[in-house]
């Protein structure tokens, strides 16, 4: 069974920093490429960043460039992201989704539970 399970939201100021991560287990982690996309309350589900297999290559959303960097350790199947400079706009529910985004149908990815980010003074 396929299985993506993240952790380490919470509520900071703005300013503040998070790390996220993301555990995998269920298929070959060490040869897709993972994504991380996020849904603010009242809207759809937005992509992050998406990082290669080999993380030789990592790509972000204009809205979060600079702020967030996307890694992963394939020894232990585990994707991350480092949320720095947060802002209150970048607050949602952050899901680590398994595949190449930006996506064309968010309806059919594969993704975990989520974690809350709530960015707020």
């Amino acid at each position: 069974e396929v299985q993506l399970v993240e952790s380490g939201g919470g509520s900071v100021q703005p300013g503040g920093s998070l790390r996220l991560s993301c555990v995998a287990s269920g298929f070959r982690f060490s040869i897709d490429t993972m994504s991380w996309v996020r849904q603010a309350p009242g809207k759809g589900l937005e992509w992050v960043s998406s990082i290669s297999d080999d993380s030789g290559t990592r790509r972000y959303a204009d809205s979060v460039k600079g702020r967030f960097t996307v890694s992963r350790d394939n020894a232990v199947n585990t994707l991350y992201l480092q949320l720095d400079s947060l802002k209150t706009e970048d607050t949602a529910m952050y899901y680590c989704a398994k595949g190449n985004g930006p996506f064309s149908d968010y309806s059919r990815i594969l993704r975990g539970q989520g974690t809350q980010v709530t960015v707020s003074s």
